[in-house]
């Protein structure tokens, strides 16, 4: 009797046992399913982040570059398709905001090109001067009166001149002088040797440069010759100013 006893303790025991062992493995597998699903959502929620992360890096590139070009940065809202709407706006509005602004740069820009009418020389000084016409301009900037061009907006400028020169004395050239507040100024020279033989007595002289002009001054090109015999014709000698 007490061997049947210890041997039916003994087999609920192993029941027992067994069934002990059964809810330890379910409990683990529990955890680390549930682990696992909490990992999941963790990458997911980060996959999420950095997507948002990158579209507002997309967005706060996009306002910036409208801010540059004067542009009002408006973020698109809604998803991918609202955003690639509001980025094509965005790009044209940039773009014909560029073009308005090479339209008002073009507006402000002025030069004026010369072409020769005639040359003369007075009795008292030792100098000929050239009377122009207008070739080419644009803008209100420059005026040009017989002999001189007044600059009525101040700022940098391109100056070129070029005389063709049919004169036998040894050395010929010229001078783009401005004169402003009473004073005279020499800002640009040319010189050039010509040949004895008045057949061979043909030479170009080719001068430009930047210089400062200001409100209210005076531009004329003078030959420090007097009577200097020059070429009138306009693909050989002229003069030109463009602001800068």
């Amino acid at each position: 009797m007490a061997a049947r006893g210890t041997q039916r303790v003994t087999s609920v025991q192993g029941v027992g046992s067994t069934s002990a062992s059964l809810i330890l493995s379910a409990a683990s597998m529990l955890v680390a399913c549930t682990c696992l699903g909490l990992l999941l959502a963790q990458a997911a929620q980060v996959h999420r982040l950095h997507a948002e992360l990158r579209d507002l890096k997309l967005r706060v590139a996009g306002e910036t570059d409208a801010r540059r070009c004067g542009v009002p940065a408006t973020a698109p809202s809604g998803g991918p398709e609202a955003r690639d709407l509001g980025g094509i706006r965005m790009r044209r509005e940039m773009q014909r905001e560029g073009k308005r602004r090479r339209q008002r740069q073009l507006g402000r820009r002025t030069f004026l090109h010369l072409l020769p009418l005639s040359s003369h020389s007075y009795d008292e000084e030792d100098q000929t001067l050239l009377k122009w016409t207008t070739g080419r301009s644009q803008g209100e900037g420059l005026k040009l009166s017989g002999e001189t061009v007044t600059v009525s907006t101040g700022g940098s400028y391109f100056i070129y001149s070029q005389v063709l020169y049919t004169d036998t004395t040894y050395v010929m050239g010229h001078v783009i002088r401005k004169r402003f507040d009473d004073n005279e100024t020499n800002l640009l020279k040319c010189m050039k040797n010509m040949p004895a033989n008045k057949t061979l007595a043909l030479n170009t002289c080719y001068t430009a440069g930047v210089q400062y002009l200001e409100s209210g001054s005076v531009v004329e090109l003078l030959i420090p010759r007097k009577d200097a015999e020059i070429s009138l014709l306009p693909h050989a000698t002229f003069m030109g100013l463009y602001r800068l």
